[in-house]
């Protein structure tokens, strides 16, 4: 029919066999830990010659970065799917529970994303722009119950990372340290108030 778009069927060839190495790498990387990531064992496990992997990623950076920005595309979803009650205490203890459960979940993507484990990987500007959606949306989202300020956020992260590395460390898989996450909230909330009653601002 006259009107409809052309399927540039190898272009979607190529960003299909994208995407199935990208996922290779993320089991590597889960069973063998990022650092033992390998171009070599990615191409084994899609069926490829490692040279031919050139022709998706040019480096193994590469391949990190288009891990890192599909994270983060994740946790940016994630975020949106945050509901509101319009108490402001429970809605921070959805907020933390959202977050802690999307790293707990997959260890490995909490550690790209939020962790310095690889040497000398830093992201493309690209992709440490969806990065930055991500804290400016939590940013939003705190602002939305009142609490605002570059401290309250800077300590509402340390908070929750503190327990979910503490959690992925000591109990992976437990809930040892998710189970505090609600009373951490309310000494996080607790503190907050008290600044904003004594004039401080939250």
């Amino acid at each position: 029919m006259l009107g409809e778009p052309i399927r540039d069927r190898k272009a979607e060839r190529h960003e299909g066999t994208k995407a199935e190495i990208l996922e290779a790498a993320w089991e590597i990387a889960r069973a063998a830990g990022l650092a033992g990531l390998t171009l070599r064992d990615v191409a084994h496990r899609v069926g490829m010659r490692p040279p031919s992997l050139y022709s998706y990623f040019a480096s193994k950076e590469a391949v990190y970065d288009a891990m890192f920005a599909q994270g983060c595309r994740e946790f940016l979803k994630e975020q949106e799917e945050v509901g509101s009650t319009g108490d402001t205490l429970a809605d921070l203890k959805v907020i933390a529970r959202s977050f802690v459960g999307f790293c707990t979940e997959d260890p490995t993507r909490y550690q790209l994303l939020f962790q310095r484990t690889i040497p000398g990987f830093e992201p493309s500007a690209e992709a440490f722009a969806i990065s930055v959606k991500g804290l400016e949306e939590l940013r939003r989202m705190l602002a939305g119950i009142g609490i605002t300020g570059q401290e309250s956020l800077d300590l509402l992260t340390a908070v929750v990372t503190g327990l979910t590395d503490q959690q992925i460390s000591n109990d992976p898989g437990g809930d040892r340290w998710i189970r505090l996450l609600d009373e951490a909230m309310e000494m996080y909330f607790a503190h907050i108030s008290k600044r904003m009653k004594a004039g401080d601002g939250p």
